[in-house]
């Protein structure tokens, strides 16, 4: 029968109730972003200054404050598209193979002869060997360091091509190895841009491959190109290398294997450094803001137990030795090793302010970019455009709104009243289940919001129209009504069905915009079955409760 059990309307109302609760930050939407800016900026810093205590204090902590993030199209923002330059890897991964050859070459001394580093392209090692005779027992000794290719489609092969030229060795990446390390840069290259992205708040960006070496990023709320392109291009690449010399000419010839870095501090200082570092960044784990033994604004930082125990290895054979602490080809600190340091814990300090400290602490956090990226097209998406895209989706949502509900209040009447609660209730639904999942609201979406505006009111339709032909059946008004939701449930599931499956097709195989579009629809026709089939009889139950009409005009 049409009667509806008190626990079920109490979840009914508790779920309309709770989506308004959701909805609610969404009107006060400035306010609500402030206040979860400086929470999660707090989260990160470890501590909370009287700037972030006031913008948090701007919304109570008790209420929900998930918002609908607005995309590009609707919020403006920064859209990047990027070059990375796949190829510096591999002169990375030659230099860090150097000491690793030498030692195991030095090894077999005896029978080689001395051997020594001679130049080369920059992605080759060419390496002489005092004894050309025995070419093939160094090429042997080489081949040892070289792995398999660790991808599917060179399975099977080396990772090192390895040749000889008269009295030289040379060591290159093979073919399948460059591939395979190809696709990890750019992988890699993706995960360090989003991280670096997440790491200062913005919400939804969109960051993916590209064709063969390029990436795609667009922002939502970030100020310009500019910005996001100093954000993503600071390469942040910490190293601690052992120190060979220290001098004031830029231009003195450091000798093969080594390096000259400018001081950070010591103005027409220079350090010539062993060019393989003896930690990098890549084996941090964590790194914070904070303050040193002065009070100063410091970074603490702390390595992976690879990390640690190389840096305590290194610092337990060289004490009395100075090292450097490098950080974008820089020397930011050149201390004497007084100890050995085999806790894995360091600090970074020197002339930096509070907010150069929380940046270089994202920045160390987020990693080294593994390759250069050079941005080929770069657009500036501002606010007034935006602007300009929300206002008129809110004209077009209102405009389509009221005409839905004049027309359904004057073809139905005090039912229509109902419908046009229950497509209201609808609306506030979506974009309290947006809220909750943190999805994107973009242009499209608007369009999928107005489109459900209209659909969620087919089911009404249909329901009061299955309920006249009952009336005109002489079928009693609560019996009719009764029938009538019956009868109509399986048209309205069929017809929602079937959009749905439309949407999913959208979703999976569509780009951007269409997939904002087909999550919108999809949560509008959760949405719309539910407030047509439940809020709706629940609202004509109360009706006939309280007025129990004897006959009914529709």
């Amino acid at each position: 029968m049409l009667n509806i059990p008190l626990w079920k309307r109490i979840a009914i109302l508790g779920l309309v109730a709770l989506g308004l609760l959701y909805a609610m930050p969404n009107l006060f939407y400035s306010r609500v972003e402030t206040h979860n800016d400086a929470v999660v900026a707090a989260e990160r810093a470890g501590f909370e200054t009287p700037e972030q205590a006031a913008a948090r204090a701007m919304w109570p902590s008790w209420l929900p404050s998930s918002l609908v993030n607005l995309g590009l199209d609707l919020r403006g923002g920064a859209h990047l598209l990027g070059e990375v330059h796949t190829a510096d890897v591999y002169k990375s991964r030659m230099t860090a193979l150097w000491p690793d050859l030498r030692d195991a070459l030095a090894a077999q001394r005896d029978v080689i002869g001395p051997v020594r580093r001679v130049p080369g392209p920059e992605a080759e090692l060419h390496v002489e060997i005092g004894n050309p005779d025995q070419m093939a027992k160094a090429v042997e000794i080489a081949r040892t360091l070289a792995a398999p290719v660790a991808s599917l489609s060179g399975a099977g092969s080396s990772s090192l091509d390895i040749t000889a030229s008269g009295p030289t060795l040379i060591v290159r990446l093979s073919e399948a190895e460059k591939a395979a390390t190809d696709d990890r840069t750019i992988q890699q290259s993706l995960e360090i841009v989003r991280r670096r992205v997440d790491e200062v708040g913005t919400r939804e960006p969109t960051i993916q491959r590209q064709g063969k070496d390029r990436i795609l990023i667009q922002v939502p709320g970030i100020g310009s190109a500019e910005e996001l392109k100093a954000l993503i291009g600071t390469t942040a690449k910490l190293t601690f290398s052992p120190v060979v010399g220290r001098g004031t000419d830029p231009n003195a010839a450091p000798g093969l294997g080594n390096i000259v870095v400018p001081s950070l501090d010591e103005p027409g200082v220079f350090y010539t450094l062993a060019e393989a570092p003896v930690v990098t960044g890549e084996e941090l784990t964590d790194a914070r803001p904070s303050f040193d033994q002065n009070g100063q604004p410091a970074v603490d930082f702390r390595f992976n137990p690879q990390g640690a125990k190389r840096f305590g290895a290194y610092t337990a054979a060289n004490i009395g030795q100075p090292f450097a602490i490098v950080l974008d080809n820089q020397v930011i600190s050149a201390p004497t090793i007084r100890d050995a340091i085999t806790t894995g814990n360091g600090q970074i300090s020197g002339a930096m302010d509070v907010n150069e400290s929380n940046r270089l602490a994202v920045l160390l956090r987020a990693g080294a970019l593994p390759a250069k990226i050079t941005f080929l097209e770069e657009r500036t998406i501002g606010p007034e455009l935006g602007q300009d895209s929300i206002d008129a989706g809110k004209i077009a949502a209102v405009v389509a709104t009221a005409l839905v509900v004049a027309f359904i209040i004057a073809s139905y009447g005090l039912f229509g009243v109902f419908a046009s609660i229950a497509v209201i209730v609808n609306v506030i639904l979506i974009l309290a289940v947006m809220s909750a999942m943190g999805a994107t609201l973009t242009l499209p979406g608007i369009a999928g919001i107005v489109l459900t505006v209209g659909t969620a009111v087919d089911a009404n339709v249909i329901i009061y129209e299955r309920i006249r032909e009952e009336l005109r059946a002489g079928k009693r008004v609560a019996q009719a009504i009764d029938d009538g939701f019956n009868e109509a449930m399986s048209a309205i599931i069929d017809a929602n069905v079937t959009t749905f499956i439309a949407a999913l097709v959208m979703f999976f195989l569509g780009s951007g915009p269409v997939k904002g579009f087909a999550v919108t629809l999809t949560i509008g026709l959760v949405t719309s079955v539910f407030t047509a089939i439940y809020l709706t009889r629940l609202l004509i139950v109360l009706w006939l409760d309280w007025r129990k009409p004897q006959t009914l005009e529709l």
